[in-house]
């Protein structure tokens, strides 16, 4: 039979979880079951037998005096009334003392044999009955015949009782390990039909869809909690790629519109511009797209992992480098710069991914703080050993709330778009430190609460 003809019951993981729960508890029962039969039932047997040998050998012990010996022997036991009964025949067959007159079987033509019969006795009530028993027949030296037997009447009803017991708990075993196991095996499906629908609705198109985590700290909340935060951040990406398309036409609508206008003002005899000065200013907004478009390629190359080639690197050469590059442009813009580096600063990184990163904040630095303001870089070891860059900038800051959002792709807080830029500054910043296994932090700077600028840090391991 193939596997997909087999009922949907059948083919559950609940199903085979409750198969294999009953197997294992049937398995478990069986063996305890057959531990106490063994214990209880088997141990009279076996006790019956040690003590049907023990009566042999006292009586091998007797015969030892003779056949008279023996006899007297055997008509003692007799009328004692134990729990055993006798017969001794001489050597023509004649009964010499025992409680029956005939022997149940045909005398052994060898030494021993066991047999067992059944003989008619009285109740107490004197009703007649037919009752078992077992023994052993022996063939005696001189000819005659010893038996030796016990009634099993007694003991075939305990095992009797012993194997309905057995039997009625291996049934009871049997339901109580189905129960169980499609108890436990349902509530695993249920944990599972939650997470099923969680990922139908999402498929529906409802992002906000979480798995439902109960807080017991088993793997379904595990998996529930990394889904809920895969669930997040897909979320968050399809949220920034509907807004990517609005957000690249808007940024690259002005530079065309100017760009056709100014093409188109070239054309004219009478245009105020000559055909030069109008190419020259179209070249400037081409550069401006194509500079928009390699910050698309840069984002994507680095959160796809294209990240070059990772060295040990003092970044502390290359914040040099970057402190004297912005310095002249703080001036220029009349803002106070500051530059503080303390030690070595080795890194596992890609200087130049690294350097982008730097420069972007520094470029945003820059362009948010007004006339007047101060622009500080810092580097140094934190109290963890890692390496952080920060820059500090006494701009108007960023809301705690919207810092999370910014460091998407497109997202800008000035929704009217007239500075210039693309809105992947910080996206490129915070996907250069999350390839480098660090971090892109964002808090407020040192100004005063209507305007606290920003402190963007990028915070790396220490090699």
């Amino acid at each position: 039979m193939k596997i997909g003809s087999l009922p949907a019951l059948v083919r559950t993981t609940t199903f085979r979880l409750a198969l294999l729960h009953a197997s294992i508890f049937i398995l478990f029962s069986a063996s305890l079951l057959a531990y106490l039969y063994y214990e209880t039932a088997g141990h009279m047997s076996r006790q019956a037998e040690t003590e049907l040998n023990a009566e042999f050998q006292e009586l091998s012990a007797a015969y030892r005096g003779g056949i008279d010996r023996l006899n007297q022997a055997v008509t003692e036991r007799s009328q004692a009334r134990g729990k055993f009964y006798y017969l001794l025949l001489d050597g023509n067959g004649q009964k010499l003392s025992g409680d029956f007159d005939v022997l149940p079987a045909a005398a052994p033509a060898g030494q021993v044999v066991d047999v067992q019969f059944e003989y008619d006795a009285r109740t107490p009530d004197g009703e007649p009955s037919r009752l078992s028993a077992e023994g052993r027949i022996s063939r005696l030296s001189e000819g005659g015949v010893l038996m030796v037997a016990y009634d099993v009447g007694q003991l075939g009803e305990m095992n009797r009782r012993i194997s309905e017991v057995v039997w009625r708990s291996a049934a009871v075993g049997f339901v109580l390990s189905l129960i169980g196991g499609v108890v436990i095996s349902r509530s695993a499906a249920q944990r599972a039909e939650q997470l099923a629908r969680t990922t139908e609705g999402v498929m529906a198109g409802d992002l906000t869809r979480r798995a439902p985590v109960l807080g017991s700290g088993d793997e379904f909340d595990k998996l529930s909690e990394q889904l809920n935060a895969m669930l997040a951040k897909l979320e968050r990406l399809v949220v920034s790629s509907r807004s990517a398309g609005d957000s690249i036409a808007h940024d690259l609508r002005s530079p065309l519109t100017r760009l056709r206008n100014r093409l188109e003002a070239g054309l004219k005899d009478n245009a105020d511009e000559g055909p030069r000065s109008a190419l020259a200013k179209s070249i400037d907004d081409v550069d401006d797209l194509l500079e928009t478009f390699n910050a698309v390629l840069r984002l994507s190359r680095v959160q796809a992992g294209a990240t070059g080639s990772f060295r040990r690197t003092d970044v502390r050469g290359m914040v040099d480098e970057l402190a004297e590059l912005y310095q002249p442009v703080c001036e220029e813009k009349q803002l106070g710069w500051v530059y503080e580096a303390k030690g070595e600063l080795f890194v596992l990184a890609d200087s130049h991914l690294i350097a982008q990163a730097l420069s972007n904040l520094l470029d945003n630095a820059v362009k948010y703080t007004p006339v007047g303001g101060a622009v500080r870089m810092t580097a140094s070891h934190d109290v963890n050993g890692d390496v952080v860059i920060s820059v500090v900038d006494s701009g108007p800051g960023i809301p705690a709330q919207d810092r999370e959002r910014v460091i998407e792709r497109f997202v800008r807080l000035e929704q009217s778009r007239s500075e210039p830029g693309s809105g992947l500054g910080l996206s490129l910043a915070s996907a250069v430190a999350e390839a480098h296994s660090g971090k892109l932090v964002l808090a407020d700077g040192s100004g005063p609460p209507g305007k606290p600028g920003l402190k963007a840090s990028i915070v790396l391991p220490a090699a």
